[in-house]
């Protein structure tokens, strides 16, 4: 009986792996083209951050990102402090002096500028909302802050296969959804979306060859599919950026990086791919700073807990080993 039922549970594991393994791939929240997972040092349940890259990171947002998004729930200190970046104290210190912040009100009851210390909050580049609409033709560059956080990317599962990859995320420790997303977001910008006709009520995608010999095929960010009716074309608004990985494939942000766009002190090549790791990994840092002190807590509490329940059981084998049966 004992030996059935085990043999059941084998096989029910072996089934779930196997729907695991032909799974859909995992898409941004809402929609959008497969992300596929990348790794990354501070991923697992041992994950920590590459120091380096950190500093990297925040030369990529500074440079080229902080131009259109703040990033305020950070403070010049925390630069500086362990388990980031790490930059010395005193060139935070010199960093925060080159930020002109807002204070007051003084003796006269107004507001003044003055140089920035370490205790401020990164400035944002814009004062209000509207002064940062107005600068990007009506949208809103969000603050990175947390954006590491707050997106995510979504895998389409059959029903039965969730407990599977609930339990795959849990062992694994899998919380670099986010991450993940904003890489594929950073190296998606495509050219030009692909051009369609329809036939028989569905948009059909045509080749770059037989799209210049027609000019008048539309360009359609994506497609919009119901059953009963004709595909609709998504075209693309003006003003608007084509984009694989993100959700309906149109964004308003221009592509923020190329290769080349930022030289790197330490020597490390200048590409796309690597300006978008960095970044990434700097905003991860940014939206959990204590990612390294969690995870090194958790795995003190798990050895403690194994190491108590090694105990209990023990002494419950001694003291009852002595009542007869």
């Amino acid at each position: 009986m004992t030996h059935t039922y085990l043999k059941g549970l084998a096989c029910l594991g072996v089934a779930l792996s196997l729907v695991g393994a032909a799974a859909a791939p995992v898409l941004a929240s809402g929609g959008g083209d497969a992300i596929e997972p990348q790794h990354w040092s501070f991923g697992g349940i041992r994950g920590h951050f590459d120091r380096p890259q950190l500093q990297r990171g925040f030369q990529v947002y500074k440079e080229v990102c902080s131009t259109c998004h703040g990033i305020k729930r950070l403070s010049f200190r925390n630069l500086s402090e362990k388990g980031g970046p790490e930059f010395p104290e005193e060139g935070a210190k010199g960093l925060a002096e080159t930020y002109k912040v807002n204070d007051g009100p003084n003796d006269q009851g107004k507001m003044f500028k003055r140089p920035g210390r370490l205790s401020d909050r990164i400035p944002s580049p814009f004062d209000n909302e509207q002064q940062a609409r107005s600068a990007n033709n009506g949208a809103l560059p969000p603050d990175l802050s947390l954006i590491a956080l707050a997106r995510k990317v979504e895998a389409e599962h059959p029903f039965y296969a969730l407990p599977y990859f609930m339990a795959k995320d849990i062992v694994t420790g899998y919380q670099e959804g986010g991450s993940d997303y904003l890489h594929a977001l950073l190296t998606s910008y495509r050219d030009a979306p692909p051009a369609y006709k329809m036939d028989h009520g569905h948009m059909v995608a045509m080749t770059e060859a037989d799209a210049k010999a027609n000019p008048s095929l539309p360009r359609c960010a994506s497609i919009t599919s119901e059953a009963g009716a004709d595909d609709v074309c998504n075209k693309m608004a003006e003003g608007m950026q084509y984009n694989v990985a993100y959700p309906g494939h149109q964004i308003a942000m221009p592509p923020p990086l190329r290769d080349g766009v930022v030289k790197y002190a330490d020597g490390t090549p200048g590409t796309l791919e690597n300006y978008s790791r960095d970044v990434t990994a700097f905003l991860a840092w940014a939206a959990d700073p204590k990612l390294e002190e969690r995870k090194r807590l958790g795995l003190m509490s798990m050895l403690y807990l194994l190491v108590v329940a090694g105990l209990l059981y023990g002494a419950k084998r001694r003291i009852w080993s002595k009542i007869p049966h």
